[in-house]
């Protein structure tokens, strides 16, 4: 990975990486000094499970992490009294308070919480007393302190969202023009380069729709961004129609190779055509970027969308056609257009005026 990539992803991430470790210490403290508790090291493990370094789901995960580790602690102080502590009364316990998870949530941090917390008592932790109590309670105070930190010390849901998406429009627009180039010098080789740089952009789709999730929770969550989830609206509305329109650019890309090396006749107005949406899908980011409405976008979508008409080319041409008709209707849909709108915008296909794509 390129150093610019390296620094760019621990900026994207050091928010969380902040939450996280101021978080951890005041768990310990609360654990320790209000609590009485003298190695409550569940509280500042469970600021990390709950806050994490990754994206979504944080109020989920403390109820998951609090019921993982209340089994674990409990099936292993119940057994571990009972039976001892050794290599198959190890295997014993984390059998058990695994499956007990499974039997009571299908969340994968239940299970694996509930078995690492059952190896802790049967191992390092042996029971006594009231100190599986004090471990749920632990695990309790870290999973809340975690939300605390989130509430408080926030990063932006709209810059969250804004920093996810800005690599979804700009793959997407160096797409279509790598497509217009390879169409311009009738290289295939352009065009399968356009592909292979289109194909990894759905690891930024995932990532887009986690940010998303997570700046929408942080917004519920944070009652400093509380008023601010209205201008998560433009990036959830273009969330989907993004990914639509990388999909059939993608579609589009193995075509033109198709096409460029079967020398088939394009239409002349093809490769203006994909500059012009690229064009048109920067706008789009920069209007949601600064919290306007995409009416620039949608008029240059619009411009645009009246050149994919009814005359026919060939097979491989008239695929592609189809192609950008569709990319015109997914960005369409991205500006806040309905489909019936965003279809009805195109010219019809034949006489008969269907409008279908």
């Amino acid at each position: 990975m390129h150093v610019q990539e390296r620094l760019s992803r621990l900026r994207l991430m050091a928010p969380p990486i902040v939450q996280c470790a101021v978080a951890a210490a005041l768990a310990w403290l609360v654990a320790k000094d209000v609590l009485g508790h003298s190695r409550p090291f569940f509280a500042p493990i469970a600021v990390v499970v709950c806050i994490g370094v990754g994206l979504g789901q944080r109020l989920r995960r403390v109820g998951e992490l609090v019921v993982g580790v209340s089994l674990g602690v409990g099936v292993g102080d119940l057994l571990v009294s009972w039976i001892g502590s050794g290599p198959w009364q190890i295997a014993l316990v984390v059998a058990l308070a695994m499956a007990a998870a499974v039997l009571l949530d299908r969340g994968s941090l239940i299970v694996l919480q509930a078995g690492s917390s059952a190896v802790l008592v049967a191992t390092l932790l042996p029971p006594s007393g009231t100190g599986g109590i004090d471990r749920m309670l632990d695990a309790l105070v870290g999973g809340l302190m975690g939300l605390a930190a989130v509430a408080l010390l926030p990063a932006s849901p709209k810059a969250l969202a804004r920093r996810h998406a800005t690599g979804i429009f700009e793959v997407l627009a160096d797409a279509l023009r790598g497509i217009a180039e390879a169409l311009d010098k009738a290289d295939s080789a352009l065009a399968s380069e356009a592909l292979e740089a289109a194909r990894g952009s759905q690891t930024n789709v995932e990532e887009f729709e986690q940010a998303l999730a997570t700046s929408r929770e942080i917004a519920n969550i944070s009652p400093l961004h509380r008023r601010r989830g209205t201008a998560l609206e433009g990036y959830e509305t273009a969330a989907v129609p993004l990914d639509h329109a990388l999909r059939n650019t993608r579609v589009l890309a193995r075509r033109a190779i198709v096409a460029l090396d079967g020398s088939s006749a394009l239409p002349p107005w093809l490769p203006e055509t994909l500059r012009e949406l690229a064009d048109a899908t920067l706008l789009l980011r920069d209007d949601l970027a600064g919290g306007r409405s995409p009416e620039r976008a949608a008029s240059a979508i619009m411009a645009v969308a009246s050149r994919p008409g009814a005359e026919r080319w060939g097979f491989s041409a008239d695929v592609m056609v189809a192609q950008v008709r569709s990319i015109i209707v997914d960005l369409l849909q991205a500006t806040g257009a309905d489909r019936e709108e965003a279809v009805a915008a195109l010219p019809p296909l034949d006489a008969s005026g269907d409008r279908e794509v």
